[in-house]
């Protein structure tokens, strides 16, 4: 059955006249209708979301303490972090378009109960092969769940002042899950032990479980679309090899073949890749329709910017604190929370006030360039920095700045696309922000590790280095990641002003993607 929205907005013109657009659309009775229990379902999509992104932070400060555990080298640790990126990077295409194909409540499920599973093997790990094996089904499981969860959440919330909050939401806990995830591994492993950073996962999942099974409905797309498997097989493995390329470059160098020859493996495959849509049609994993439009292009770019300069903050964030300011795991977590504050506050304020009547292309740029401001501040600490008159200063900026982009930039890149399209669209999401962080993490640890060697290098007067050249050469490590994260956002803040379409500037634009103000539509 389809039902007729009728949309209408008025502005003005270039001349000062007054324009007024009106529009139609034919859509399912089932994506225009708000189900009544729609804040239930966005709790629901929400503690599946804040699991999948805090997983990506909460076991990072459970490292040392796993590695003492276990016995294994400093080498073989990041395969800990690695294992999940990649499983998860890989496979986010195909299980967004599973999504379309078996249905948005099966895949959400699915994904829900995989990822507890593996949350429990990977707390009952013996063996670091275990432990790795079961990160790597979480970052499987993950690809499930995260495409199926937000594809959800842009199926359900059809009335744009709604869809607003509720992107909102979604934007507040993807920008803020690394954050609680540091605070939340601090917590469980100075209280338990670095196990329950794992085991805590199946707790999110039983409760998201219980709110799927009571409140979604099948969801599959009603042209059933089918699975292109050469499809499937360049587009995984060429983000497999991408990510994987890039978790190289910091302990092999970028001069290793096993840091270029996966990059240009990958960048093979994903140019194969965009070949075999144009061919496939109908049946393309990735519709180019989908990645085409103007906004959301813009909107992928950003996203891509932020893992990469959000997580980058938090990982050289941590060093510095725990460092130079010798804090404990629960501290440094602690030390996060100001900026998760102002993070959530911004979303909200963003998304419901400033987005719907200003647009994104000046809300996502200006949330960029707020963001890399709040690097700069960064960038200014030195080994007498102490956290209230140096850190915290520059991370409240920088999480206004994300919670003003982040939630923005991932409402618009899921607007306007079709039912059929929902889940691969939803799924194009997370590994942007994936392979921005992985991406992000690889460069700025090669920055930064090149720039403690030219310290000491140039300023050690004895050999070993004085105990206090080592420490300026930390911090000289940590304030380059700074200025490279600052760089990264201010262009990316550039791009995306001049990429994004002028709000308001083509009416049936704005009025159909929901972004006109209350009371002028």
């Amino acid at each position: 059955m389809l039902s007729i929205q009728i949309y209408g907005t008025f502005g003005f013109g270039t001349n000062g006249s007054v324009m007024i657009t009106c529009m139609t659309s034919s859509l399912p009775i089932d994506a225009t209708s708000p189900h009544p229990r729609r804040w239930w379902i966005l709790v629901t999509v929400a503690i599946a979301q804040l699991m999948v992104v805090l997983d990506a932070t909460v076991v990072n400060i459970a490292l040392p303490s796993a590695q003492s555990d276990l016995g294994f080298s400093d080498n073989d640790r990041q395969w800990v972090i690695t294992a999940y990126a990649l499983a998860f990077g890989g496979l986010l295409l195909l299980g967004g378009r599973l999504a379309d194909v078996v249905g948005r409540r099966a895949m959400f499920l699915v994904g829900l109960f995989g990822f507890a599973a593996a949350s429990a093997l990977g707390g009952a790990a013996q063996t670091l092969g275990f432990l790795i094996g079961a990160r790597a089904l979480q970052g499987a499981f993950a690809a499930m769940l995260a495409p199926a969860a937000l594809s959800v959440l842009t199926m359900t919330f059809t009335i744009p002042r709604e869809r607003s909050r509720a992107f909102g939401v979604y934007g507040a806990l993807t920008g803020a899950g690394g954050a609680i995830g540091l605070l939340l591994g601090g917590f469980l492993t100075e209280s338990l032990n670095w196990r329950w950073t794992l085991f805590i996962n199946v707790f999110f999942a039983i409760v998201a479980a219980i709110g799927g099974l009571m409140l979604l409905h099948g969801g599959r797309a009603e042209k059933r679309p089918s699975l292109d498997l050469l499809s499937t097989g360049l587009g995984g493995v060429g983000l497999f090899l991408l990510v994987f390329g890039f978790s190289r470059a910091e302990p092999e160098g970028w001069g290793s073949p096993r840091t270029w020859l996966p990059l240009v493996g990958s960048a093979i495959l994903l140019t194969a890749f965009v070949l075999r849509q144009r061919l496939a049609a109908a049946r393309a994993l990735l519709p180019l329709s989908v990645i085409a439009d103007r906004n959301r292009g813009a909107s992928f770019i950003a996203i891509l910017a932020n893992g990469a300069g959000m997580f980058g903050a938090f990982l050289f964030g941590t060093y510095y604190l725990q460092s130079m300011l010798a804090y404990t795991p629960l501290q440094t977590g602690l030390a996060f929370l100001p900026q998760i504050v102002v993070l959530a506050v911004a979303a909200q304020v963003s998304t419901n006030f400033l987005l719907p009547r200003f647009g994104p292309k000046i809300i996502v740029a200006s949330g960029l360039l707020i963001a890399g401001i709040g690097m700069v501040l960064l960038a200014q600490l030195d080994v007498d920095s102490t956290y209230v008159a140096g850190g915290l200063p520059g991370l409240l900026v920088l999480g206004l700045g994300m919670g003003m982009a982040m939630p923005g930039s991932i409402q618009t890149a899921t607007l306007g696309v079709e039912a059929d399209h929902a889940g691969v669209a939803s799924a194009i999401v997370s590994p942007a922000q994936q392979i921005g962080s992985a991406v992000g993490i690889a460069a700025l640890n090669t920055l930064a590790a090149s720039a403690a060697a030219h310290y000491v290098r140039d300023h050690a007067a004895s050999n070993p280095p004085a105990h206090q050249t080592l420490l300026e050469a930390q911090m000289s490590s940590y304030t380059t990641a700074f200025w490279w994260s600052a760089a990264i956002f201010l262009t990316v803040a550039v791009t995306t002003a001049v990429v994004f379409h002028p709000h308001n500037k083509d009416s049936r634009y704005a009025a159909e993607h929901g972004l006109v103000a209350s009371g002028r539509a």
